[in-house]
C-alpha cells in the first residue's frame, strides 16, 4: 500500500482480492491523504472494504460524449471520429457501462458486417470504443474494466495494390479540374495522405531546402519530405497567385478561397466525376499514395527509402511493394554463381587453367 501524488492529488495504490487497486483520495493535502488511506487499510483488515463498481452511475453516452470532448476533439480529422462515435451510439444506445460486455462487443461486431462494412473499419471503430474505456479506467475513474481487451480485432485484409498507370495519368489530369490536378500531382508525386495534403501550410514549406514538413502525421509525428522540381513547380504557382501578398506562415497552401480547408466529401466528389470522365476505375485518391511508393519501388529504389518517405513506423508495412521490382533482388542470387566459379577455380590443380587455355 502506497500514496502516489498525480498533479496536485494523491492516489491509494494496494492490492485488493488479487487486484490492483488505484483510487484517488480527492485531495491534496498529504496527512488527510495518509488519513484516508489508514482508514481503508482498516476496512480492509475488518473485511468491511468493498470495491464499489463506479461504472453503475455512468451511462454510454456520457463515455462517448466525455471521449470526443477531451479526447477526439484534439486530433486530427475529428470529423470522423464523430462518425465512428455516431455508429457506436446507434448500435449500443445508453446502458449502464457494466453492461457493455465482450458479448455485446461482438455482437456489434457481427452487425457491422451485416451493413457490408470492411475489417479494417470494424477494427477502427472497436479502436475508439477501447480507448473511451481505457480512459475511463485509468483517468477517469468511472470504471474497473475495458471489456474491448477481451475482445480480438479482425484480421484486415491489406492487399489492395491499386495505383495508377502512366496511361491513366495522363488521361486523369485531362478531364480534372485545374485544382483537383494540383492536388492529383502532389500527391502522387509526394505520397502524403490525403489530409496531410489538405492540413499543410506555409510555415511547412521551405523553398530553398525544398522540402515539405507534416508537422503531426496520422502517427502524430512529425515528418519532412523532400520534393521534386514537379512538386516545387506547383507550390511555387500557388505562392504566387495566392491572393493576399500578406497571406503567409498559417494559410493553407491548398485552402479554398476563403482560407478554410477544403472539404473532404466535395474533394471526393470532384475526383469521382473526373475518373468517370477518364474512364478509370476502382482508383481512390489513397492509391495516388501507393502510386508514389510503387513508382520509387519499380524504379529500384531501395525500400528503406521509402519507408522514411511515406513515413511507416514499421518497415512490414511498406513489405508489400517489394514485388513491384524483383530485379533489386536479383544481387542475391547471383552471388551464388560468383561463389560457384571461386569453389571451380580453387578446386583446380595448379597451372591447370593455364594448361586448359593453351590446349585449348
Amino acid at each position: 500500500m502506497g500514496l502516489v501524488k498525480r498533479g496536485n492529488v494523491w492516489w491509494m495504490s494496494f492490492t485488493y482480492e488479487g487486484r490492483q487497486i488505484r483510487r484517488s483520495t480527492e485531495t491534496s493535502d498529504k496527512r488527510l491523504a495518509e488519513a484516508i488511506l489508514g482508514k481503508v487499510k482498516v476496512e480492509i483488515v475488518e473485511g468491511k472494504y468493498f470495491d464499489k463498481p463506479r461504472e453503475e452511475a455512468k451511462t454510454f453516452l456520457q463515455l462517448m460524449e466525455r471521449y470526443l470532448r477531451e479526447h477526439a476533439s484534439r486530433r486530427m480529422h475529428y470529423r470522423r471520429y464523430v462518425n465512428m462515435v455516431d455508429n457506436l451510439k446507434a448500435f449500443f444506445g445508453n446502458p449502464k457501462l457494466h453492461h457493455v460486455t465482450p458479448k455485446t462487443i461482438v455482437a456489434f461486431k457481427n452487425k457491422r458486417y451485416v451493413d457490408g462494412v470492411m475489417p479494417a473499419t470494424i477494427n477502427r471503430e472497436l479502436a475508439v470504443l477501447k480507448k473511451a474505456f481505457n480512459l475511463a479506467c485509468r483517468e477517469w475513474e468511472w470504471t474497473r474494466d475495458n471489456p474491448v481487451c477481451r475482445v480480438s480485432m479482425e484480421r484486415e485484409q491489406n492487399t489492395r495494390d491499386r495505383w495508377l498507370t502512366e496511361a491513366e495519368e495522363g488521361r486523369l489530369l485531362k478531364t480534372a479540374l485545374p485544382w483537383l490536378r494540383e492536388l492529383i500531382l502532389f500527391a502522387a508525386h509526394t505520397g502524403m495522405r490525403r489530409g496531410e495534403i489538405l492540413a499543410l501550410n506555409w510555415n511547412g514549406v521551405d523553398f530553398v531546402r525544398r522540402t515539405v514538413t507534416v508537422f503531426r502525421s496520422k502517427n502524430g509525428e512529425r515528418r519532412t519530405i523532400p520534393i521534386n522540381q514537379t512538386v516545387q513547380d506547383i507550390l511555387t504557382k500557388r505562392y504566387e497567385t495566392r491572393g493576399d501578398a500578406s497571406q503567409t506562415g498559417e494559410s493553407l497552401v491548398f485552402g479554398s478561397e476563403a482560407q478554410t480547408c477544403l472539404d473532404g466529401s466535395n474533394l471526393r466528389r470532384a475526383f469521382i466525376a473526373a475518373l468517370k470522365a477518364a474512364k478509370i476505375e476502382n482508383l481512390h485518391f489513397h492509391d495516388l499514395r501507393h502510386t508514389f511508393a510503387t513508382r520509387l519501388v519499380q524504379a529500384g529504389v531501395d525500400l528503406y527509402k521509402v519507408q522514411r518517405l511515406l513515413g511507416h513506423k514499421s518497415p512490414s508495412m511498406t513489405q508489400r511493394y517489394a514485388h513491384h521490382f524483383p530485379e533489386s533482388l536479383r544481387d542475391g542470387v547471383e552471388i551464388l554463381d560468383r561463389q560457384r566459379l571461386i569453389s571451380t577455380i580453387s578446386a583446380q590443380p595448379a597451372g591447370g587453367a593455364m594448361v586448359d587455355c593453351v590446349n585449348g
